[in-house]
């Protein structure tokens, strides 16, 4: 079955005469996942035409983005918009130098029991937060209520952007592809673990606190700068990518459809903290479906869960060199994971796709791992019998749509998933 047949079968969003509708106004259907409760999720579909805007540059997006405050709009992007087009030396505030930086904080002069926090606004830390708060504004677009950004054609997406969906309800993105953004100013803590950690800021997309989200066939990748080219510093990765697609802050109705997540380290944060007042925000909220998802070649975090009620059904896991683990399993938090597919090397334990932080129980049914059905929890506990995990996510998932058998989902969704595949 060939792609577009398929999403007219899933999604129902070509017309009967099979001619491809306004995908700007393309809403989230009824009952597909978390994003289809209550209210829904239908952006700027409603949109006049006075709000609809095709741009093909950074700027262009920008002042779209402002433009009839929340108001229903409809972005169109065309071609690639690189966010970063400045260099990194751009947005260095006056005095600041890296090598003054590398010298000042060696844990061999700084230590390792104190991090950077309080350090002044002219020491190299506080030049290093200077520089890094002028690529912040250049890097980041705040997406306001009411809208869809859509791509047009299979070549539309992002380069070095990180989009900011915070406070708002009612956003769509869609058949994008987006190029992790690279932190020029990553910041040292010598006290992140025993060795200290290089810490960067950036995801690729953030849901902060909003509702009604649907992210469907975008592709999510760090591209020309993957893990492999980054250096390294007091023995350390010079870490230069965050997550991306992180939910947070008591965001709520989620739906991730049909995306590619490939070639990255941390990439999805569902609930950032186990503190007691992160938890007071996160509580009962964080409720996201991930369905017909690529998640291939990542080492974590997909997703890594903390507090919600999270879906996740028919996707497609292909683990390569570094792999660490899909799911992971933290405070309170209330997973299942249904047919699913896993594709794991030779060598690698299917134990290894769950990962316990915390004890939370979770559904794990009707997954294949190399086209056999496993039974994800006994073979965690079995392969890692330190880290016991318990069945029973406590809930049923309601709002699906189509699922396919486990054993089609590599077919189905490697052919289908991400940018260039919407019809």
């Amino acid at each position: 079955m060939g792609c577009t047949a398929l999403v007219l079968g899933v999604t129902g969003v070509a017309s009967a005469h099979g001619q491809t509708r306004d995908t700007g106004r393309q809403t989230l259907g009824a009952g597909d996942g978390w994003g289809s409760y209550g209210t829904g999720t239908t952006g700027g579909a409603a949109a006049d035409a006075a709000h609809v805007y095709t741009v093909t540059d950074w700027g262009g997006f920008k002042a779209a983005l402002a433009a009839g405050g929340s108001a229903p709009k409809i972005i169109r992007v065309k071609g690639t918009i690189d966010a970063d087009g400045p260099s990194c030396a751009s947005f260095e505030a006056p005095g600041y130098d890296f090598g003054t930086y590398l010298k000042t904080y060696d844990p061999a002069v700084w230590g390792r029991d104190k991090n950077l926090d309080a350090e002044p606004d002219d020491s190299p830390e506080g030049l290093r937060r200077a520089s890094e708060a002028n690529q912040t504004a250049s890097i980041e677009a705040q997406i306001p209520a009411n809208t869809t950004i859509v791509g047009i054609g299979g070549d539309a997406g992002f380069k070095g952007a990180s989009l900011q969906i915070k406070g708002v309800d009612n956003v769509i993105v869609r058949n994008l592809s987006f190029e992790s953004p690279l932190d020029c100013f990553p910041q040292w803590d010598p006290t992140d673990t025993a060795d200290g950690n290089w810490n960067s800021e950036y995801d690729t997309a953030v849901v902060y606190g909003s509702t009604h989200v649907w992210m469907d066939h975008d592709t999510f990748t760090d591209g020309d700068h993957p893990d492999s080219s980054l250096p390294f510093y007091y023995g350390r990765i010079f870490e230069q990518h965050d997550g991306e697609l992180d939910i947070v802050k008591g965001a709520d109705y989620v739906t991730a459809s049909w995306n590619v997540f490939e070639d990255h380290d941390k990439t999805i944060l569902i609930g950032n903290s186990d503190s007691a007042s992160t938890a007071a925000v996160d509580r009962g909220h964080l409720k996201v479906t991930f369905h017909h998802n690529l998640f291939s070649n990542l080492v974590e975090r997909a997703p890594r869960v903390r507090f919600g009620q999270v879906d996740s059904y028919n996707n497609h896991f292909v683990a390569g060199q570094g792999y660490g683990y899909s799911y992971g399993i933290g405070m309170e938090s209330q997973l299942v994971a249904e047919h699913n597919a896993f594709t794991l090397p030779d060598g690698t334990g299917a134990g290894l796709i769950l990962k316990k932080w915390k004890d939370s129980p979770l559904t794990a049914d009707d997954n294949y791992v190399n086209g056999e059905l496993t039974d994800l929890i006994a073979v965690h506990n079995a392969q890692v019998p330190g880290e016991i995990l318990r069945s029973g996510a406590g809930w049923t998932p309601t709002l699906r749509t189509k699922v396919d058998p486990a054993e089609a989902v590599p077919g189905i969704v490697d052919h289908c998933a991400g940018a260039g595949h919407l019809r």
